[in-house]
């Protein structure tokens, strides 16, 4: 069974409230823009570093972590897009050049971080989507593999190529591979380091959708089917199905429970059930 701890804390998940703010820089290595008008709550998350392919070093985690920070209790961020700003690459995994210059111990606490990084992306509680165009290589496919849904072009290579370089996935690619394409399939992508295209990763299950190009497109238009949407309910509804997919049913039922319990007094679930009945669209506050 799970944690009475973690069920606990289920409600702060839901409903913690924080000050909102707009501030972006588009110099930096990862920044956030926050679309306006009828995209108003979608957060896209842009990964800028053209001259090192997105590649995962120390400045670029820095504000990526800072990032996650200022996105985890945003009260008006309904969905995040992961988006590269770089052509022909979504990222390029890690910099290889800058590990090189890394004792033993600051590599080991690098990678560490990579792997909690990436886990702070998969519980953030907003539904997030990665918009894949170019290469996903390594540490890069694991950051998408922590995502909720993944979009790719059809010139995208994706795969977790590190036993070439004689190292394994770790930063959570060994483990979350397995749980989308089953435990056969993942060793072999894994053992042989095989790279995928967009078409090949959509058959797998790797990827939701495949398009010609320009995922972003279609990550903003399932982004605004979600935004509509019961914002409380949706963050619910991810807790529910990140739990419950980890543990046994019973377990994942008694998630299910305590999650729907968090919801049926709220303001929303009321402006719902009054949208229906006066045969109306909904407007949810996230209250």
């Amino acid at each position: 069974m799970l944690s009475q701890k973690i069920l606990l804390n289920l409600r702060a998940f839901a409903f913690h409230p924080l000050a909102y703010s707009t501030t972006t820089n588009p110099a930096n290595e990862v920044f956030i823009e926050r679309l306006t008008g009828k995209d108003e709550g979608i957060t896209i998350l842009n990964m800028n570093r053209p001259a090192k392919k997105n590649s995962l070093g120390r400045v670029f985690m820095d504000q990526f972590r800072e990032v996650l920070d200022e996105l985890k209790y945003d009260p008006k961020t309904r969905v995040v897009i992961l988006n590269s700003k770089c052509d022909n690459v979504f990222c390029s995994g890690a910099d290889l050049k800058e590990r090189k210059t890394m004792s033993q111990q600051e590599a080991t606490r690098f990678v560490n971080g990579l792997r909690d990084s990436f886990t702070d992306v998969e519980r953030l509680p907003q539904p997030v989507i990665a918009a894949i165009d170019g290469f996903a290589l390594g540490g890069g496919l694991e950051l998408a593999l922590a995502c909720d849904i993944r979009v790719a072009s059809q010139k995208a290579k994706m795969g977790l190529v590190e036993t070439k370089w004689a190292l394994i996935p770790g930063a959570g690619g060994s483990q979350r591979l397995y749980r989308i394409v089953g435990v056969a399939k993942a060793k072999e992508l894994i053992y042989t380091a095989e790279v995928l295209n967009g078409a090949d990763a959509a058959k797998l299950g790797v990827v939701n959708h495949v398009v010609e190009a320009n995922p972003i497109e279609k990550s903003l238009e399932i982004a605004r089917k979600i935004i509509p949407r019961g914002p409380i309910a949706v963050k619910l509804a991810k807790l529910a199905i990140n739990l419950g997919s980890q543990t046994d049913i019973t377990s994942a039922l008694s998630v299910e429970q305590q999650c729907y319990a968090q919801i049926v007094h709220s303001k929303d679930r009321l402006e719902g059930m009054a949208a229906f009945a006066e045969k109306r669209d909904p407007i949810y506050k996230g209250e």
